[in-house]
């Protein structure tokens, strides 16, 4: 099996680099397309939609740091602009909305790799694997990945 388009998908952390290794060696592997997409949730679903304040200001301030923080890191791993995403909505759900968008074969995603059930359940890493339609590297990355 070849992957023609692999979509990286971060959180803008330190652990992002290992699974941009990763991406980035399969990518040149295959001689793939390589896609990045961060996914901002929005304060309303962080917060359950009860905060009694308009935070429409707060949300854009985080946009802002976001888009600089993604055309940075995509800038490290020469990643041009046209392969950039950020949207905003939950993680797992759009993840796999832009891999659908961009005909992506192969979603690579970190996981911090914790045991049992309860762990591993409600990560980013575990939604994206359940109602995948393509192939899911999920990336071990954090103090367990030793």
């Amino acid at each position: 099996m070849t992957y023609k388009c692999i979509l990286l998908a971060v959180d803008l952390t330190e652990e992002s680099r290992p699974i941009a290794r990763r991406a980035i060696a399969l990518a040149q592997a295959f001689e793939s397309e390589l896609h990045l997409v961060h996914v901002i949730e929005p304060l309303s679903l962080a917060y359950g939609g009860d905060v009694p304040m308009d935070l429409s200001s707060v949300q854009d301030q985080i946009h802002e740091q976001a888009k600089s923080h993604l055309a940075e890191f995509a800038n490290s791993i020469n990643v041009p602009p046209t392969h950039q995403h950020l949207i905003f909505g939950r993680p797992e759900s759009e993840i796999q909305r832009a891999a659908e968008a961009q005909d992506a074969d192969l979603i690579v995603v970190g996981s911090h790799g914790r045991h049992g059930l309860s762990l591993l359940l409600g990560s980013t890493a575990n939604g994206v694997l359940h109602g995948a339609k393509r192939d899911i590297l999920a990336v071990r990355v954090g103090a367990d990945s030793d």
